[in-house]
């Protein structure tokens, strides 16, 4: 075996020894990749979680700290029961078997997370009402706070009461979430107003209300 040769098989084995190095060097990768990916999903839902619990001690923080006369919090938490209460009505005229299963909008709001039938009609009422899941929160946060000392007024007593309601909430309402959710309970049974009868106006509020509660 001449020089040339040897030099060749030198040169082979220490080809071999680098690509193994390499490939063991890729492997090294993909494991550190991998890493960096579960890493980054925790931290990212870390992050959610963390952004989500500040959201709801703001929502908090501004519930607790509303400022409204006590003629003014009944108006308010009059429109809340209403739209919370149409809620959990319009769920169970779409889900009529499960009526027995859900006798509380609280119900309804724990088996969304379960239950992809109640999410998708969940998910439709809420679209048909223009609400999302943040008014919802606002508003369960928002009766949760007042409901134990608030009182409710029928629409009439409240047209008597208070005329601009929308301006009162815009101007007393600094958190936006907060704001919105109530902003827009209002659409929703002003807007409904409009298209019940005059004896559907004239009937009291169902004594479902307490299925509200949370």
């Amino acid at each position: 075996m001449n020089n040339e040769t040897t030099t060749l098989i030198s040169l082979k084995e220490a080809m071999k020894r680098v690509d193994h190095k390499l490939q063991a060097l890729e492997a090294q990768f993909r494991e550190l990749d991998f890493t960096k990916d579960n890493l980054m999903q925790k931290f990212e839902h870390h992050s959610k979680t963390l952004a989500s619990q500040a959201a709801q001690d703001e929502m908090w923080t501004a519930v607790r700290a509303l400022e409204f006369t006590s003629m003014e919090l009944n108006i308010l938490y009059s429109y809340v029961i209403e739209v919370l209460t149409c809620l959990h009505t319009r769920v169970l005229e779409k889900l009529p078997d499960l009526v027995r299963g859900l006798p509380t909008l609280a119900s309804v709001l724990r088996r969304t997370v379960k239950n992809e039938r109640v999410r998708v009609v969940w998910d439709s009422v809420l679209e048909e009402c223009g609400l999302q899941e943040g008014d919802v929160t606002a508003l369960c946060t928002f009766f949760i706070a007042h409901g134990n000392k608030a009182e409710h007024y029928t629409d009439k007593a409240r047209q008597m009461c208070l005329r601009d309601l929308t301006l009162l909430i815009t101007h007393m309402v600094e958190n936006q979430a907060l704001q919105g959710g109530l902003l827009r309970a209002v659409q929703v049974i002003e807007k409904g107003k409009a298209v019940r009868t005059p004896e559907e106006q004239k009937s009291p509020l169902k004594e479902s209300i307490p299925s509200v509660k949370t």
